[in-house]
């Protein structure tokens, strides 16, 4: 029964997880590391929320290459 509810909530888990990283809910800030490869895990508006959420890991921040290269096409324009 345990392994069921372990299971079960740690499939939960990986589509949420899944399903926040989709271009389509990518956010400014990445958060960038070995875990998360890159881009990174994409879903913060701040740099603060980024800072905070790579707080004692081995990880750092970056500016979302989707949203920079977003942002300089729109300047040609």
């Amino acid at each position: 029964m345990c392994r069921i509810l372990f299971a079960a909530v740690s499939a939960i888990l990986i589509l949420v997880t899944v399903g926040s990283l989709s271009p389509a809910f990518a956010d400014r800030y990445c958060l960038q590391g070995r875990r998360w490869g890159h881009p990174g895990n994409c879903q913060f508006s701040t740099l603060q929320q980024c800072r905070a959420a790579a707080s004692g890991t081995h990880a750092s921040c970056g500016v979302n290459p989707r949203y920079a290269f977003g942002r300089s096409r729109q300047g040609r324009q």
